[in-house]
C-alpha cells in the first residue's frame, strides 16, 4: 500500500474507481455462471423483467462496467501524460462506449430469448403429410406432419373429407380446435 500513499490524489480516485469496479465486475461474473443471475443478487432482475422496456442503458451491470473501463482507462491516460481535463474526458467517452456496448449486447441476448411455446393458431395454411389415419367426416383422429415455427410436428388431426385421409397423403391444414386439434383437407386427391 505504499505505492499507493505515493500516488497524487487524482491518481489515487482512479486506482480507487478501477479496483473498486473491477472487484465488483469480478463478482458479478462469477455469480452469473454460478446462476446468481435468477435470485436476489442481481439489482437488474426487476427491472430486466418488465418486456415493456427493450434497450436499458443504466442498468446495475452497466454501471459495473462503466467504473470499470472509466477507472481503467483514467490511469492509462495519467500514466501516459494526459492532462487532467483530457483524462477525464477520455475515461467518461470509455465508460460511456462499455455501457453502450454492454446495453446492446444484453439487449440482443434478450431477443434470443423464445419461450417455445407452440402456437397451433400458426400451422393454418402450413402443408403437411399425413402420418395416421384421419377418419372421414371427423369420425376419428389420425396424426400428421407439419411444419410449424420452424420444426417439424407430429399433431393430433381430424378432417372434413368424405373419404379416409391415409398414411402419406399431402394436406393443408384450413383450421385447429380450440383443443389444439388440426383440420385438415388433402390436397392431392
Amino acid at each position: 500500500m505504499e505505492w499507493f500513499s505515493k500516488l497524487e490524489l487524482f491518481s489515487q480516485i482512479y486506482w480507487g474507481i478501477a479496483l473498486i469496479g473491477s472487484l465488483i465486475f469480478v463478482i458479478t461474473i462469477a455469480t452469473s455462471f454460478m446462476g446468481g443471475d435468477s435470485g436476489d443478487l442481481d439489482t437488474d432482475a426487476e427491472i430486466e423483467a418488465d418486456t415493456g422496456i427493450g434497450f436499458q442503458f443504466i442498468t446495475f451491470k452497466n454501471l459495473v462496467g462503466f467504473f470499470t473501463l472509466f477507472g481503467w482507462s483514467g490511469i492509462a491516460c495519467i500514466d501516459a501524460g494526459f492532462s487532467k481535463p483530457i483524462t477525464i474526458l477520455v475515461s467518461l467517452i470509455c465508460g460511456l462506449i462499455m455501457m453502450g456496448i454492454m446495453a446492446a449486447m444484453f439487449y440482443y441476448m434478450q431477443k434470443l430469448n423464445h419461450s417455445g411455446t407452440l402456437i397451433f393458431k400458426n400451422a393454418i395454411g402450413n402443408i403437411g403429410e399425413v402420418y395416421l389415419t384421419i377418419g372421414a367426416n371427423r369420425s376419428s383422429i389420425g396424426k400428421a406432419h407439419v411444419r410449424i415455427q420452424g420444426s417439424l410436428r407430429e399433431l393430433e388431426a381430424l378432417s372434413d373429407s368424405e373419404t379416409d385421409l391415409k398414411t402419406g397423403a399431402v394436406i393443408k391444414v384450413t383450421d385447429v380446435t380450440n383443443n389444439g386439434i388440426l383440420i385438415v383437407e388433402q390436397l392431392n386427391k
